[in-house]
């Protein structure tokens, strides 16, 4: 998968300024940021690289008084969470260590916990350190999964799908746009040995075109302006008295999404709130 490198220069440079140029820029498409003397490095695939939407976004940025000039490259073609899979990550508790998501070296201090999920990520969204993918697991964890059929879109690692066979779902559909993503959802099932429960592809919404099973939940953790774009794919899969859970954007995005489910004939049923991010759930 190639990258651009984007460096962005903002003036003056705050910490606030940082963050809200991440999330914002995040919704046009950029997957990772590293933080500068001057401002962020964002890291965005060339195929989904949108010029004018990001102009568009920083015209339109909040701060007042804040100028943000930026440089496009080609990025080097290497793993860029290769630290960060070395070192790993702490284990993290959900539902009140009713579930936890660990990386296999480091492991929980309770062994007797009721559902340990392993998660071995390359270059791949989704370990359950976000709040967004910690969000959605600590849902799944109060549906009854028992016996259904779920769709993750978007998979990244494969946690959210993995989550819910161990959860007691009958079978899970999952793609991911990113090869790299479908392939370390692949590994992370047979890791969690519940890869003959999962159909992994790779590709984009356009994959739900010719899928003619129906799914009794559906999951994303994708950002906003993605979700918006596929809730009528997302809808068109969906099994009578079927389930959406979405996370990946912000508060004051729910009313966006809340409006274009209530179109598709989706109700908002319930919604979480993690350090300004969240997650809803929505019933057809």
């Amino acid at each position: 998968m190639k990258y651009y490198e984007v460096i962005f220069k903002i003036q003056p440079v705050t910490q606030d300024a940082r963050d809200i140029l991440a999330a914002m820029a995040g919704e046009v498409g950029f997957e990772t940021f590293e933080e500068t003397e001057e401002g962020l490095k964002g890291y965005v695939q060339q195929t989904l690289f949108d010029q004018e939407a990001l102009d568009q976004t920083i015209q339109y940025f909040p701060m007042d008084g804040t100028h943000i000039l930026y440089n496009v490259a080609e990025a080097e073609d290497k793993d860029w969470n290769e630290q960060w899979e070395q070192e790993g990550f702490e284990p993290i508790i959900i539902d009140d260590g009713k579930m936890v998501i660990h990386d296999g070296r480091h492991l929980p201090e309770n062994q007797q916990c009721l559902l340990p999920v392993e998660i071995d990520a390359h270059l791949a969204f989704g370990t359950g350190t976000h709040e967004t993918t910690r969000m959605i697991c600590a849902t799944l964890s109060k549906e009854p999964l028992k016996g259904k059929k779920l769709l993750d879109a978007g998979c990244g690692t494969g946690i959210l799908g993995i989550v819910a066979l161990k959860l007691g779902a009958e079978s899970v559909t999952a793609y991911d746009i990113d090869e790299w993503s479908s392939d370390n959802t692949r590994h992370n099932a047979v890791i969690n040995q519940v890869d003959h429960h999962m159909n992994i592809l790779c590709g984009d919404a356009s994959l739900l075109d010719s899928i003619h099973e129906r799914f009794d939940y559906v999951v994303a953790n994708i950002n906003r302006n993605i979700l918006l774009q596929d809730m009528e794919r997302f809808r068109q899969v969906m099994a009578k008295n079927a389930t959406l859970v979405m996370s990946g954007f912000y508060t004051e995005d729910i009313p966006l999404l809340e409006a274009k489910g209530q179109e598709l004939g989706l109700t908002l049923v319930s919604q979480r709130e993690d350090n300004h991010w969240a997650s809803i759930v929505m019933r057809t």
